[in-house]
C-alpha cells in the first residue's frame, strides 16, 4: 500500500504548482498500480516519471501538442513505411504514453480489447490509458523493450526510456523517476 500523504509530501517539489487534477491523475495511477499488485516502487516510479514527461505534467491522458503534424505517423504512415488508407484517423500521440502509429493502436486495442484503430480518442480514456501505459510497459508492446530489461536488481532508469522513445530525454526522465520512487518509499 502507497503511503498516499508521505509521496505527496515528497513529490510536491517536483510539480511547480500541484493542482487538483494533477493529484486525481497521480491518484488515478497509484489506484491502477495498487491494483494490478504485481509492480516494484522502480517500476511505478519509471511509469509515473514516463506519464510525467509523456503528459507536460498534467498526469492526465493527453493529446499530443501538433497531433502528428510533421511526422510520419500523423501522415498516415505506419511503422514500416507502408501507407493505410480507408482510415479516417491520425494515429498521432495519445495516453500517458502518447502511444503513435497504426500498428501500436491495433496492438494496444488487441491487447486490452478495445477498438483503438476506429476509436483512437479511447486512448484518452484514463482507465485504457493506464492499462497501456502498466502492459506495454512491462510487455514491450511500444519498441520491443520492456521494462524487465532494465528495472531489476538494479534501476537503470536512463536505459529503460528505450521503452518509450529511444534516448530522447532519457536523462530528463530518469531524474523524475528517481524523485519519484523516493516519494513512493
Amino acid at each position: 500500500m502507497i503511503n498516499r500523504p508521505q509521496f505527496f509530501a515528497s513529490i510536491r517539489s517536483l510539480f511547480k504548482r500541484l493542482s487538483q487534477s494533477q493529484v486525481d491523475g497521480l491518484n488515478f495511477l497509484l489506484d491502477a498500480f495498487e491494483q494490478d499488485g504485481g509492480l516494484s516502487a522502480q517500476e511505478m516510479a519509471y511509469m509515473l516519471a514516463t506519464a510525467y514527461h509523456e503528459t507536460a505534467a498534467t498526469m492526465l491522458p493527453i493529446e499530443e501538442y501538433g497531433k502528428g503534424r510533421g511526422r510520419k505517423y500523423g501522415q498516415n504512415i505506419d511503422i514500416d513505411g507502408s501507407r493505410y488508407v480507408g482510415l479516417p484517423h491520425v494515429y498521432y500521440g495519445r495516453g500517458y504514453v502518447q502511444l503513435t502509429w497504426l500498428t501500436n493502436y491495433k496492438r494496444a486495442g488487441d491487447k486490452i480489447c478495445v477498438d483503438l484503430v476506429n476509436h483512437p480518442e479511447l486512448a484518452l480514456n484514463p482507465t485504457y490509458a493506464a492499462q497501456i501505459l502498466i502492459a506495454g510497459m512491462r510487455e514491450g508492446w511500444f519498441t520491443g523493450k520492456k521494462l524487465s530489461d532494465y528495472i531489476n536488481a538494479k534501476a537503470d532508469y536512463v536505459g529503460a526510456r528505450r521503452i518509450i522513445n529511444g534516448t530522447d530525454k532519457a536523462e530528463l526522465t530518469a531524474g523524475y523517476a528517481r524523485q519519484f520512487e523516493a516519494a513512493l518509499k
